[in-house]
């Protein structure tokens, strides 16, 4: 027995080959087919001839004068796969337009950024309080060359709680008056920082209410500065101080305690040094002498000491100007601009608590904070209003030299007069 059906053994086993039928009798042959390209076999060669000499392959390419014959078999090209040939294993990812995508990039941070400056423009634009209305004041002296700020920090107790008023020793006054006053000159040749004690003697003029619009007759009546502003706001202080100095004030600009604290905390405290141990009970001033970091508090009862300093109002007005130069540097530091979890808070706190006049700009505002910063950096000039001397209380100007700096001021030219 064997394993092979019916009518087959194993001598005729190399001879048949296919598969199996249904019939009782084994199927004929089959022949595969041999492919070739190129010239038909010769005769007697054919498929039913003979089996040709199988070619040896190099590389895929046939030898022995059969290169031109196909087996069939697989050479190891992918059919059909990606552009740049690759592995064979499929597709293949072209490489990246390092060129384009750093193109893209820069297009975008460009239109980021400048979305982000025109929204923090209007933002910022629209924070700003224009109360004050320079076009009631009256009789004004021509503009002169470069610009004049009038600056102002008042006692206004105003967005203070009660126990606010108690931490920065602030009392409880009612309305507001001027604590400290400067005129701020930007020009071709440095910036120019001038105080004006509040103490100092003017004459009130004649002037338009700034409620009810109708005209006051001047009579000739000495004050002290800081009067007019009590009388009639910040129209009647511009309108004195122009009267008095002969000096255009192209724009006012105010803050009060509490913005004042507010900014500096949003700035992280200002550096400044201070020349001598200070301790006011009035103030609340409990300062030692040097280099040191004042906080908001601190920095508010730093300002408004005098009782404490041997020139009183006129030491008071140095120490204003001083850290009002060192607080401009502060907020003009990178460290400031360039952080915004530090610069948004900062013109938060500065802009909702500044009132200016309504002509007054942002551009304005920067100019204004530069050239403060200016002064601080020894670039510009700061002084008191040249003095006489005094009179029943008041601080007489010196007429002589106070023209003499207003003519330079209105020329814009280098200030070489020097005050107390």
């Amino acid at each position: 027995m064997n394993d092979w059906p019916e009518a087959w053994s194993d001598d005729n086993r190399g001879r048949r080959y296919g598969r199996g039928s249904a019939s009782a009798q084994p199927e004929s042959p089959r022949v595969m087919r041999q492919v070739r390209r190129g010239q038909p076999a010769p005769p007697g060669q054919g498929a039913y001839g003979g089996v040709p000499q199988q070619p040896q392959y190099v590389d895929g390419h046939g030898s022995g004068g059969y290169d031109d014959y196909d087996s069939g078999y697989n050479t190891g090209q992918v059919y059909g796969g990606g552009r740049g040939g690759g592995d064979g294993y499929g597709p293949q990812r072209p490489a990246p337009d390092w060129r384009r995508r750093i193109k893209w990039t820069a297009i975008t941070l460009v239109t980021v950024l400048f979305v982000t400056t025109v929204a923090t423009y209007f933002w910022a634009d629209s924070k700003l309080n224009r109360e004050v209305d320079l076009s009631k004041v009256i009789e004004r002296p021509e503009k002169g060359e470069g610009t004049n700020y009038l600056i102002v920090g008042s006692d206004s107790r105003e967005g203070l709680s009660d126990e606010d008023k108690k931490r920065l020793r602030t009392g409880s006054s009612e309305g507001k008056r001027t604590d400290s006053m400067m005129i701020l000159h930007t020009g071709d040749n440095g910036p120019t920082l001038i105080s004006l004690p509040r103490d100092s003697n003017v004459e009130i003029p004649s002037f338009k209410g700034s409620e009810s619009g109708k005209t006051y007759q001047g009579t000739g009546r000495q004050v002290k500065l800081n009067a007019a502003y009590a009388e009639d706001g910040p129209e009647l202080l511009v309108r004195t101080v122009e009267f008095n100095t002969g000096l255009h004030i192209d724009h006012y600009v105010e803050i009060g305690f509490a913005g004042f604290a507010n900014i500096v905390d949003a700035v992280g405290g200002v550096e400044i040094d201070i020349p001598q141990d200070i301790k006011d009970t009035k103030s609340g001033a409990d300062l030692k002498k040097g280099k040191q970091t004042l906080s908001g508090e601190e920095a508010l009862a730093f300002v408004r000491t005098r009782y404490a300093l041997a020139g009183s109002d006129l030491d008071r007005t140095k120490n204003q100007q001083k850290f009002l130069s060192a607080l401009a540097n502060q907020v003009a530091t990178p460290s400031t601009v360039l952080n915004p979890f530090r610069l948004y808070p900062t013109m938060g706190a500065g802009l909702d608590s500044l009132i200016v006049d309504k002509e007054m700009g942002l551009f304005d505002l920067a100019d204004m904070f530069w050239s403060m910063k200016g002064v601080s950096g020894g670039e510009g000039t700061s002084m008191n209003m040249p003095l006489a001397g005094s009179s029943g209380g008041n601080l007489l100007w010196d007429k002589d030299k106070v023209k003499q700096l207003v003519n330079q001021l209105n020329n814009d030219e280098k200030v070489t007069v020097t005050g107390d």
